[in-house]
């Protein structure tokens, strides 16, 4: 399970690096990909 919440980390990880234009725009998009994480994360949780 580890394994693929990793793959799928690095995956969010590579597709918001990839959309962004500016440094600006990366924190904007790696945040997000942290909100997702802590989502699934909760949802896991219970």
């Amino acid at each position: 399970m580890k394994r693929v919440l990793g793959s799928a980390l690095l995956v969010l990880v590579i597709l918001a690096l990839a959309g962004c234009n500016t440094l600006q725009g990366a924190g904007k998009d790696i945040q997000k990909a942290g909100e997702a994480i802590e989502r699934a994360a909760k949802g896991n949780k219970k």
